[in-house]
């Protein structure tokens, strides 16, 4: 039984970084003295990550009425911060491709993931919020956590299915009670091992319960709303069972109205497997 998150991100070479051309992109972009050509430069010493980039900012996703056919020109358009986080996004992604089956394909987890992505940004959107692209990264990784538990301990979480197949209630609650800690906590380590954003962090440890985010209680409510959303229109699992419950406090919080949510939906549908496609596509 681990004893804690941390544990099991222990032994693990791959979860050690995100990959060397993230790693620099990060390092030039927080030097704060970042130039689109240096930028443009590290992204392109990836060819897969640039057509990848190419193809998100050339669909629905973004909906620019002419293309962009280089990534300095992604650069300018889109935003640095913006090309930083769907790089984070995409190099994350890739990670994770074996994870056993009997639990939840990775075609209808990382479905899930998208769908949770985009309903966020669409909310974000609606909220004018100015770097949307924070809200669906961080709700594309809401529940990577899960995918190191599948991996690591599938006998516990084996336990925790037939747990909540007896005793209904919430995935993360059964995993807190046959583990003692959930996927949210696991996910959360997962950021920090990455160096990624607190906020990133905190979204992902609360993204079930917002109204203990300390810092960033509208972003992981943003979330928590998105993940039901993703949840009710069936699209794709993580695994879990039932549609995420979601306290009157934070619908407030969030602000999306009833009448939002066709729009929403609509949307998400909308984009959603050409997202899936570009962040799967074979390499050139």
């Amino acid at each position: 039984m681990p004893a804690s998150p941390r544990d099991l991100l222990d032994g693990t070479e791959k979860l050690s970084s995100v990959s060397a051309v993230y790693e620099r992109l990060n390092e030039v972009i927080f030097s704060q003295r970042a130039t689109v050509e240096q930028i443009s430069a590290i992204i392109m010493q990836d060819a897969g990550l640039s057509a990848r980039i190419l193809r998100i900012v050339n669909s629905a996703y973004f909906g620019f009425p002419k293309k962009i056919d280089t990534v300095s020109r992604a650069v300018i358009i889109v935003g640095t911060q913006q090309i930083h986080d769907l790089t984070t996004a995409t190099s994350i992604v890739r990670l994770f491709t074996k994870i056993p089956e009997r639990f939840v394909s990775m075609q209808s987890f990382w479905k899930h993931s998208v769908a949770c992505g985009l309903a966020a940004r669409v909310i974000a959107g609606l909220n004018r919020e100015s770097n949307v692209e924070r809200y669906f990264v961080a709700s594309l990784l809401h529940d990577v956590g899960r995918l190191i538990m599948f991996d690591k301990i599938p006998e516990l979480m084996d336990k925790t299915f037939y747990h909540v197949l007896e005793h209904p209630a919430p995935m993360f609650k059964g995993e807190q009670e046959i583990i003692g800690f959930d996927h949210a906590a696991v996910g959360g380590a997962l950021i920090d091992v990455w160096r990624l954003p607190d906020s990133l962090g905190e979204v992902v440890r609360y993204h079930h319960t917002p109204q203990f985010a300390k810092r960033y209680r509208l972003e992981a409510s943003v979330v928590h709303v998105a993940d039901a959303i993703a949840h009710a229109m069936q699209c794709g699992s993580s695994g879990e069972m039932n549609v995420p419950s979601i306290e009157e406090e934070t619908w407030t919080l969030v602000g999306i109205k009833p009448e939002f949510l066709p729009q929403i939906f609509e949307l998400v549908d909308r984009q959603l497997e050409g997202v899936l496609k570009m962040f799967h596509a074979d390499e050139p």
